[in-house]
């Protein structure tokens, strides 16, 4: 794999990171071993990083041990979200993360679809980790700047 193919793959991998820390927020499993067993590691962040067990289930799932994956509700697996074919976009209906293709139809649905009450935006919606510190520094160079 050459420098450009990997800086590419590592991409994907953080995308379909946060689609899986995403929906576990929200209650959804992850089927592995061809959907003989499901994961749902919880709490799935502690402050400003993602729980040792979500974690330790990355890794797990990245070791190849875990066999074909997929979330709850959908049909792609998580090697497929990995390749170059797939992207990682935002739910036209909820704003989660979702699988696209890049050729071809999309998935029927998104896995909201059978969530009660969803979306529901009197609660905080999932979200990735947050480093406060670069957050507010961030924001403070902007208003500097302006």
């Amino acid at each position: 794999m050459n420098e450009s193919q990997e800086c590419l793959y590592l991409a994907a991998q953080a995308e379909v990171k946060a689609y899986l820390a995403h929906w576990f927020q929200l209650g959804k499993k992850l089927y592995i071993l061809g959907g003989r067993q499901a994961l749902l590691p919880q709490p799935v962040i502690v402050g400003d990083h993602y729980s040792s067990s979500f974690e330790a289930c990355w890794e797990y799932i990245m070791s190849g041990e875990a066999g074909d994956c997929y979330l709850e509700e959908t049909q792609e697996t998580l090697q497929q979200l990995l390749s170059d074919r797939w992207e990682i976009t935002q739910c036209a209906r909820c704003q989660m993360p979702v699988p696209l293709p890049n050729h071809g139809l999309p998935p029927v649905s998104c896995p909201c679809a059978n969530l009660d009450n969803w979306p529901n935006l009197d609660l905080p919606l999932p979200r990735s980790p947050v480093k406060n510190r670069e957050h507010l520094g961030a924001l403070q160079k902007r208003i500097q700047s302006l």
